[in-house]
């Protein structure tokens, strides 16, 4: 914890050597969209802007799987080798909808991929395959290897928000809880589908709790090797029941980035999610730890938009991104999925 209060020059220098030892000054992107199938959700987590308790209120939808395709062309633009397939834990959809939607999408993937480009499918978190066992009566294992099967790729780090029970029984108590987490994620690396990772932090965790998060998916990691990147979140207040207690500041957001980044020197990659913190943030936490900023989005997500962050229709032109990058001296490098570069 003394790390913590480390001054924050010392903290910088610190997180950038194993930033650079890793990465270099490689800022690593991917040309993506998001598909969130619904926001109507059984769970009712506190932090939470997206949800909504049914198809009666304000801003609910949820997608009929004769809609997928057609969002999917009006959002896939050529070049692009990611669909990211997150949303909610719908009270009326069964495993079948979940494997229809990704079927769907896989067929649209080998469609519009090529041999040098493929279109990879990250989709669905550890919450909703928790859900989707729970609700049909299958095992972690049948359901992840039916999703693999029908075209899933790797799994988003979403749901893990912070594992310190306590916590978790004040922000989100019918959800599961960290153990089946690290276990999901565990049998995704056990069948080599690997996988993200997340914390959601600046609500009412303490440092100690994000520092204990941070070694559990350590020893994930040492065990299975399985996580691409990490990805810190930070707690956004507005439109939810935590809305009360405001947000960390831009220090304390880089410092939890210097000591991710220090902390899990054994998960290559470090992700500023652009849309959550802004672009000119995200980028900031380059020089701490952080060397991956997401995709470009294409006004395809309303997770963060929702909660008050600041892009609200979140898009990221890769010019755009090339010029900040070298603006700020750093290299911009189109990765895929599983974080291969792209020429």
């Amino acid at each position: 914890m003394e790390l913590y209060e480390a001054p924050l020059p010392e903290l910088q220098a610190a997180s950038s050597f194993v930033r650079h030892s890793l990465n270099g000054d490689r800022i690593y992107y991917n040309r993506n969209f998001h598909l969130e199938p619904s926001n109507i959700c059984t769970h009712r987590c506190r932090f939470c802007s997206y949800r909504r308790d049914d198809a009666t209120q304000p801003g609910a939808w949820s997608m009929p799987l004769e809609d997928i395709l057609p969002y999917c062309e009006s959002k896939f633009e050529p070049g692009m080798t990611e669909i990211h397939i997150v949303g909610s834990v719908h009270p009326e959809k069964n495993f079948n909808y979940y494997l229809g939607i990704v079927d769907m999408v896989s067929a649209f993937a080998r469609k519009h991929g090529t041999k040098e480009r493929p279109v990879s499918i990250k989709a669905y978190t550890a919450v909703e395959i928790d859900d989707m066992c729970r609700f049909n009566k299958i095992s972690v294992e049948d359901c992840l290897r039916a999703l693999r099967v029908a075209g899933v790729d790797t799994l988003p780090g979403g749901g893990a928000e912070i594992f310190a029970p306590s916590i978790r029984r004040q922000i989100c108590p019918d959800k599961c809880d960290a153990q089946r987490w690290l276990a999901i994620h565990r049998t995704a690396h056990q069948l080599s589908m690997p996988s993200n990772c997340t914390m959601l932090f600046g609500h009412i965790e303490s440092r100690e709790d994000r520092v204990d998060h941070l070694l559990a998916l350590r020893s994930l990691q040492d065990e299975t090797g399985g996580f691409n990147a990490f990805i810190p979140l930070k707690f956004r207040a507005r439109h939810n029941a935590l809305a009360h207690l405001g947000e960390v500041s831009d220090e304390e957001v880089l410092r939890t980035f210097a000591i991710a980044r220090l902390a899990l020197d054994n998960i290559p990659h470090i992700k500023a999610y652009w849309p959550m913190l802004g672009k000119e943030l995200a980028l900031e936490a380059m020089a701490w730890g952080a060397d991956d900023m997401d995709g470009t989005i294409n006004d395809s997500t309303k997770i963060y938009s929702l909660a008050g962050a600041t892009d609200q229709r979140p898009t990221l032109l890769v010019p755009e991104l090339q010029a900040l990058a070298a603006a700020s001296g750093w290299q911009a490098v189109e990765r895929d999925s599983f974080y291969r570069a792209l020429s």
